[in-house]
This record gives structure tokens, C-alpha cells and sequence, in this order.
């Protein structure tokens, strides 16, 4: 029996028999491929709703109709807002993995009308044909519409990656396979203390490698200068205070375009109005950088990317808040990549480092997962398909005995090893599987095989070794391994966990995903796991 992939409401009908009401078109494909309709009542969803007894929110019941002029009874903008509400609902419980194989739901989805409690056919059994169903159901004179009826789809998600300039070593531009990659960031240059840009040793060489590279490779992947980092925002506040830094800068980042050929730049500013790793910050931060986007895109043409790193959380504002209206900012801006990860960091009773969602409620942070921050950048206006969703090729070792997760506490970013810092591999002489060197920093992926944590089966998945026991943390659909007689937790991201999150990014039509970086996978076993369900391969 085939899984729900992804569920989308475009449609709507309506019909007065037994009174009037509107039926909401789910348009539902499975993950092998196949895709059908069915047809759900306001009331349908919220039987489901209290059957899961489901925190998550639908939207509000109110009044649709009029009894004064029925040939118009319907409102269009609250319609429009359930189905967006439904959607988002839907979305969540597919991608929950206490909910979405529960009965209730594989009959919700399955075709036929939906009753609490009774047999439905099975989702990725044979669905009735439209006559059939038109005929069992009291709808009759529904026409049943096929997807195939309707046009393709022919989005076509983003695959990135960011490259820093110290993996030159171990993953050297002419050794990319840029097949993988529409865009890669390159990591770092830095604004400088006279508005400019600063350049570490070797970072400019690399550059043109790459650029080079991917010229002889024929591919097109593009290559986008990332300006900034955890370490290398400090003159980003002074830089954006006024008209002239903000011009001297532009001019340095248009001249660094044309020099080496490049496709864009992105903004890696943590954070505006606030210290990140102790950086110089004020309160007209935001209104700053908004103004640096207006210039940048007149400097560089409609063509060129323009993006950010950003947290879970919009800008904050003058108010210290995050802020409530992005949309001016969209129009400037080809992408936000959203930083998803490093919500928790290492500790006695670690937490997940870069949760899906807040599938329990139990967060001390419940808008820092990929769920909220996506409800939070749209809700302040930001389209969808602006949207990178970003996943880890890393994760926390964190010293502690513990067999579940615990989001009781919340880690401060001055304690965070930021996912910008650099991961490189320790030289050890320490037996396989012992982390205690590591207690308290990042691991990355491809680590975590060579130390023994992790060995690749033969589906191409990953499996516990050398005393870890392999567990999941439901809360927010994110795998950990421990090893109490080792003291050591290790919360990272897997093959399951990256389809997950790809498939609620594709679900929720964001512009795609990227990878933090590009140098810490295994065989690139996380990379093609998100391009495969990005439905690029």
C-alpha cells in the first residue's frame, strides 16, 4: 500500500442538497506516483480533527453563505482562506509520524466519502472509477474531474547546496559532480570595516576554480557569492547605517559579480538588530537592509539572485520583534534560505537539532522547526516559492546518558556551535565509535561513518554500529543514536529524516532545499535523498 506524498486544494465545489454547503477538491498523490480526488465537507475535517484529537489548528468556522441572495451564497476570500487552512492541516498530518498511517487518516484520503469509524478503501488500492463513485455517492451530479484533466505542473524545485571556500581540500572544484547542484553558495568573503569586501587567504582562487570548473562541466549550475557567516558578520550593521556604506559596499559586491562571472549574492547577515556571535547591532537594522535590497537589485539587474540566510523567524524590527510585513522585501529578492537547524545544541538532555515540526506540542521553541518557520515567513508575507528550505549534513554530540530528547530547554545562540563554524575531522586515535573528543561540537554526517556511529546498508540507508542504539524522535520527525555506556548522544539528520522535510517543502511549494554543506555528506547519500524528492532525478 502506497504512502500520501503530498495533498493540495485548489478546487472547490458547492451544492444545496441536503443544504447548502462546499465540498473541497484534495487533489492527493501517492509516493508511487499515482494521484486521484476526493471530495471533503467542513464537517469531514473536523470529525478528523477531534478523532486524532490533533492540536494543530483548522481554520475557523465562519458564516459562508446568505439567505438573501443564494445565487451568490458562497464568499470567496474565506473560501480561499479554508483551503489554505485545510492544506496546511493535511500537510501536517502527513508529515507526522504518529498520525499519518492512522486509520482515520488513510480513510480521509482514501476515495468514497469519509465516516468516522467505518471501512474506507485502502489509500493505494484501487480507487473506484468516476461513475461508480458518482453513483454510491449523494452528490450525484458531480462531475469528477481527473488531475490528469488538468494542467501539468511543471515547477521545477531548487536542489543547493552552500560550498565553503575551506573544503577546497577534501572536495576541490573540479572533482564536483555539478549535475547535483542548480545553485551553490559560495563560502565566505566578509564586509570589511571600510564598507567594502574582505577576502581570506586563498578564498578568491578557489573561487575562479570553481567558477571554471562549473563552465567546463556544461551543467549551468549556478554560483552565487554568500557575504557573512556566524564569524563574519561583525561590520554588517555599520556597513547597511547609511547611503554611502551601503553604495561602497554595492560597488564592491558588483565588481566581485563581473570579475568572477557570477550568478548572484547572497546575504549572510546574523543577524540584523541582534548580536549573533557578539556583532555591533541597532535597532534600524531591518529598515537598513531593505534598503541596501532596493539598491543591490538596481545594481545588478533583474537576472541576478539575490538571497539571505535567515533564521526560523523574520528580521527583527526597530521593536526588537520579528517583523510582521516582509512583502516589500520580496519584491528584490530571488530567495530566503531559511537556516533550519541548530535549535538545539549540545547538552546533558540534548534536544533535536533541526526539527520538521512540533509534533508534540513540547518545544520551548515551537516556531524554530521547518513547519513554523514556513507559517512564519508566508504569514509575514513572503511567497512560498521564495523559499529554500535548508537541512543539515551535520549534527551536536552531546556528553549525557539520555535515550530520548528532551525540548525543555532552550540554547542561546552564544552557546551554539553555528552551523557556519567549520566541522573538520579531528585526528584521533580513539577506537571506533568513541566521541568523547567530540563532546560538545558538530559531527558531521560523513564523521559519524568514519568514527563507526554509522555503517551504509545495502538500501542505502544508514544503520547504528559499534554499540550505538538507533531511535527516533517523534516530536520532530528527527533520528538520534546513543550509546550510554559511551555517554554519548549524537542528534543529526538521516535519509528518512531529509525525505521528510523535502517532502513538506515540495508539499508547501517553497522554491526548494539546500544543504549545510556540501562537503559533510557520506556519497552524497543526503543530497541525493532530497534531489530525488524534490522530484529531480
Amino acid at each position: 500500500m502506497a504512502s500520501v506524498n503530498s495533498v493540495h486544494i485548489a478546487l472547490h465545489t458547492t451544492t444545496s442538497t441536503p443544504h447548502p454547503h462546499v465540498l473541497y477538491v484534495i487533489n492527493v498523490q501517492l509516493e508511487n506516483g499515482k494521484e486521484y480526488q476526493v471530495f471533503r465537507r467542513y464537517s469531514q475535517f473536523i470529525a478528523l480533527w477531534k478523532r486524532l484529537a490533533s492540536s494543530f489548528p483548522l481554520p475557523p468556522k465562519r458564516a459562508l453563505s446568505t439567505s438573501c441572495i443564494p445565487s451568490a451564497w458562497v464568499n470567496d476570500e474565506l473560501i480561499e482562506e479554508r483551503k489554505k487552512g485545510f492544506e496546511t492541516y493535511l500537510t501536517h498530518i502527513i508529515h507526522d509520524v504518529c498520525l499519518r498511517n492512522h486509520p482515520e487518516v488513510v480513510k480521509f484520503l482514501s476515495a468514497g466519502d469519509y465516516m468516522p469509524g467505518e471501512c474506507q478503501v485502502a489509500v493505494g488500492e484501487k480507487q473506484q472509477g468516476h461513475q461508480e463513485m458518482s453513483a454510491k455517492s449523494s452528490l450525484g451530479f458531480l462531475q469528477y474531474a481527473t488531475l490528469a484533466d488538468e494542467p501539468e505542473d511543471k515547477k521545477r524545485f531548487i536542489a543547493a547546496s552552500y560550498y565553503p571556500s575551506w573544503a577546497s581540500d577534501t572536495n576541490p572544484p573540479e572533482k564536483i559532480d555539478f549535475s547535483k547542484f542548480d545553485i551553490l553558495f559560495y563560502a565566505f568573503a566578509t564586509p570589511s570595516s571600510n564598507s567594502g569586501l574582505d577576502w581570506e587567504d586563498g578564498v578568491q582562487d578557489t573561487l575562479k576554480k570553481l567558477v571554471s570548473s562549473v563552465g567546463e562541466s556544461g551543467q549551468g549550475t549556478k554560483i552565487v557569492l554568500s557575504v557573512g557567516g556566524w564569524s563574519g558578520s561583525h561590520w554588517y550593521s555599520q556597513t547597511m547605517s547609511t547611503e554611502e556604506n551601503r553604495s561602497k559596499f554595492i560597488q564592491d559586491l558588483v565588481t566581485a559579480v563581473d570579475s568572477f562571472g557570477l550568478d548572484g549574492i547572497d546575504i549572510d547577515w546574523e543577524y540584523p538588530n541582534a548580536a549573533g556571535s557578539g556583532n555591533p547591532h541597532a535597532p534600524e537594522d531591518a529598515a537598513n537592509l531593505l534598503c541596501f535590497f532596493k539598491s543591490l537589485r538596481k545594481a545588478l539587474g533583474d537576472s541576478k539572485i539575490i538571497s539571505a540566510a535567515v533564521t526560523q523567524l523574520p528580521w527583527l524590527g526597530g521593536n526588537g520583534e520579528p517583523l510582521s510585513d516582509v512583502s516589500e522585501y520580496a519584491k528584490y529578492m530571488t530567495y530566503v534560505n531559511i537556516m533550519n537547524y541548530d535549535v538545539f545544541s549540545s547538552s546533558a538532555h540534548p534536544g533535536p537539532n533541526a526539527p520538521l515540526g512540533n509534533f508534540c506540542g513540547s518545544t520551548s521553541q515551537p516556531k524554530a522547526s521547518a513547519q513554523g518557520a514556513f507559517a512564519e515567513w508566508t504569514r509575514a508575507g513572503m511567497p512560498a516559492d521564495h523559499l529554500l528550505l535548508g537541512l543539515p549534513l551535520y549534527g551536536y554530540v552531546s556528553k549525557s546518558t539520555d535515550k530520548k530528547l528532551s525540548t525543555s530547554t532552550t540554547i542561546s545562540p552564544h552557546q551554539c556551535y553555528h552551523a557556519r563554524n567549520r566541522v573538520r575531522t579531528p585526528k584521533t586515535t580513539a577506537p571506533l565509535g568513541d566521541l568523547s573528543h567530540l563532546w560538545g561540537q558538530q559531527i558531521s554526517f560523513g564523521q559519524m561513518v568514519a568514527f563507526g556511529v554509522l555503517v551504509k546498508n545495502d538500501k542505502g540507508n544508514y544503520d547504528s554500529a559499534n554499540g550505538y542504539t538507533m531511535a527516533w524522535d517523534d516530536c520532530s520527525d528527527t533520528p538520534f543514536v546513543y550509546n550510554t555506556s559511551r555517554k554519548t548522544v549524537v542528534t543529526y539528520d538521516d535519509t528518512f529524516s531529509f525525505e521528510s522535510k523535502t517532502k513538506f517543502a515540495r508539499a508547501s511549494r517553497m522554491a526548494g532545499c539546500f544543504t549545510w554543506s556540501l562537503d559533510q555528506d557520506h556519497d552524497m547519500a543526503l543530497h541525493n535523498t532530497m534531489r530525488h524528492h524534490l522530484g529531480r532525478d
